[in-house]
């Protein structure tokens, strides 16, 4: 049984977690909009992600005997500016999905919750790639600087993502 604490935390994990995707798809709807075709399938697809991320969260408390409480999520940002700022809003928002990840895990150990913990061993893990994915892209973005060329060879590769 998940303490009320975690309950609690995860429930607001769900809500994070559903945000994201709301944000991811508000981002890949300005990069339809900007004509970045791969910019917007990599925002599509980390979108989708986000959603098996709270779904996740979703059958775990569940499988706990918990409660699934949806709560409110907020309207993403409509306008955005160049491939770069994004990219640095996209690591930023990651960094921070890693400390509430970590919030949980402290809060399992701190519950002994041994299931909970091998859980969100798995979150940890996540949060280390989605915090490089966007690191690799953004750092990419530097590089091309105001390129023209660089930015269409980078949407071709984002537009490859699987």
């Amino acid at each position: 049984m998940l303490s009320k604490t975690l309950l609690d935390e995860m429930n607001n994990q769900i809500r994070e977690e559903l945000y994201s995707a709301y944000l991811y798809l508000a981002m890949a709807a300005h990069f339809e909009e900007a004509n970045w075709p791969g910019f917007a399938s990599w925002m599509t697809k980390q979108a989708a992600e986000e959603q098996e991320h709270a779904m996740k969260f979703f059958s775990y408390i569940h499988d706990r005997g918990g409660k699934v409480t949806l709560q409110a999520i907020a309207q993403p940002p409509a306008s955005f500016g160049k491939p770069v700022e994004i990219f640095e809003q996209v690591l930023q928002h990651e960094q921070k999905v890693t400390a509430r990840i970590h919030l949980l895990y402290s809060i399992a150990v701190k519950d002994n919750d041994y299931a909970s913990q091998h859980f969100l061993d798995w979150f940890v893990n996540e949060q280390v790639e989605e915090e490089k994915n966007a690191t690799q892209v953004l750092e990419w973005l530097k590089m091309a600087g105001d390129s023209v060329n660089a930015l269409f060879q980078i949407n071709g590769l984002l537009a490859r993502r699987e």
